[in-house]
Formats: structure tokens, sequence, C-alpha cells
């Protein structure tokens, strides 16, 4: 995956957001209620655009809160959004709202990450799902694409890996394209090298015609476990911490995997005595792991 772009003037990220989005300036221009004369004056660096008409395109082009922060700086506006250490009081509620969200969802897995696919929180059944994974890849920060796919992560319990590889690699290009984050091109770099003939766009070759939804066949908790995955954000964020936090949360696929999670958590709890709801902050601010985990 090739590196950004080294212009970093107003005109030219407003370009690359525009072509990466497949909008004419025509198209965009009437979207952000301009011209598209002007526009491509503020492209070309003939015009400085307001920090409104900023806003208003970064709006339509529906790019990320830390990156409007960019295009505001690069416009000579100071930033609009800020950025809270989760751990903040400010963001106590949020941490609240986690909270209930993954323990309500025990014993099955749940867990909140970050943009650069981070584990912020998990819950009871995460923690039982990632029970053989290699201790090294769960020093914090624990990063959920090298967990998964990294040689001793949990892809050596998954019994349909080709198809499963495939898809995690397939949305983490997905989002590093859409997002322009550098830390994400890096990580999709690292974890090709991981499966290199793993190909994106391709056939998985596993048999769909019988189910409902995709899902992960895992070796674990004594069985064969069945899961699929939904993934939820928080809406209409103004704060960049909360809005990259994603909340994913796994189903069992049938009901041999709801009992195999829920005996494996109730026997935990027994012996622990916990909540079931494992905070791994704080890892949002945190910088990324200096050294590969192979």
């Amino acid at each position: 995956m090739t590196a950004l772009g080294t212009d970093t003037s107003i005109g030219a990220l407003l370009r690359e957001w525009r072509q990466r989005m497949m909008l004419t300036q025509g198209e965009l221009a009437q979207r952000a209620d301009t011209s598209a004369r002007h526009l491509s004056f503020v492209e070309t660096g003939r015009s400085r655009p307001s920090r409104e008409l900023v806003l208003r395109l970064a709006d339509q082009l529906e790019i990320p809160l830390r990156q409007r922060n960019t295009l505001l700086v690069s416009a000579g506006y100071s930033p609009s959004f800020q950025e809270t250490p989760l751990e903040a009081p400010r963001l106590q509620i949020v941490r609240e709202a986690m909270d209930r969200i993954l323990g309500a969802h025990a014993p099955y897995p749940a867990l909140a990450v970050d943009a650069d696919e981070n584990i912020a929180a998990m819950n009871i059944g995460t923690e039982l799902l990632l029970s053989e994974v290699s201790p090294q890849l769960l020093v914090p920060p624990c990063n959920v694409m090298r967990i998964c796919l990294h040689p001793e992560g949990l892809v050596r319990q998954v019994v349909n890996q080709e198809e499963w590889r495939r898809h995690l690699v397939g949305r983490l290009y997905r989002q590093a394209i859409y997002s322009g984050r550098e830390s994400l091109k890096q990580l999709y770099d690292e974890v090709s090298t991981y499966w290199p003939d793993t190909a994106l766009g391709s056939g998985s070759g596993h048999d769909l015609s019988d189910t409902i939804v995709a899902s992960i066949h895992v070796r674990g908790l004594g069985t064969e476990l069945k899961l699929f995955s939904t993934i939820a954000t928080f809406g209409c964020a103004t704060d960049i911490t909360v809005a990259e936090l994603s909340l994913e949360t796994m189903h069992p696929a049938d009901r041999q995997t709801a009992d195999a999670f829920e005996a494996a958590a109730k026997e935990r709890l027994k012996q622990n005595g916990t909540s079931g709801i494992q905070s791994l902050q704080p890892l949002i601010t945190s910088p990324r792991r200096p050294t590969d985990p192979r």
C-alpha cells in the first residue's frame, strides 16, 4: 500500500478526499452549496476557503474528525474538534455506555476498539475467546488485527481460515484507504506479511448457500465455536476519541456455541468473582507498540 501524498496544502488535501469519494468538482460543489469554479480555485491554491466552507466540504466528504482538524489547520484555522483521553472525567458517560453494552452482551464476546484497531476494553466472553492466543500479543496496547492474524494468534484456532483472513485483511484495507490514516496503512502492510497468499477480492470457496450471515468457526472451549459479528459506533460524536471508537459484538451462530460460552463464563466468574469487563486503559492515547510481536 502506497504512502499518503506529500502535498499537505488545503487544496491538495480536499482534492485527495474528493477523488477518494469519486466525486467531480461539480458534484461536491453542489452538495456543499458553493460553485464549481470556487472549489476549483481552492483546489489549485488560487483561493482560500472560509472555515465554514472547509467544514461543509468535510461533512459532504464524510471526513473523520481528526482529519477535519488537519484540513482546518492546512487552511490556516484553529482545530474545531477536541481529543479527550478516554479515562478523563469528561468521558465518564461514554465509559459507562461502553460498560453497559459490553456487560450486557456477556457471556458472548464484545470489545471496544479505537481507530488504530487497538482494544480499549473487552468483556469476559472476549477473554474466553482469546484464552489460547500467545500472551505476547495480549500486552497492551493489544491490536485486534495482530491478535487475529498473527501466526501465534487466534487464526491458529480458526477452521475457515482463508475466508476469515481475507475478510479481515480486506476490511483493514478499506479502512486504511477511506480514513487516510498512515498508521492503518502500516498495519495493513505488516499483517499482509503474515499470510502473503491472502488475496483480496477473490472468492473464499466457502459454501454460504445454507447460512444467514458469514461466521467465524473457532476451535475453543472444548468445541467448535461459530460466531458472527456486528459493529456499532457512537452517533453524532463531536470528540475525536469518541468518534474513533467502535463496539464489536460477537453472537453465537448456534446453540452449541451459546452453551459453551455460558458454561465457561459461569465457571470463570465463580473462580474470579469479577464483573466480566476488563478495561485496557489507557490505550486510546497510547503510542503504537514499537516492536513487532514476530
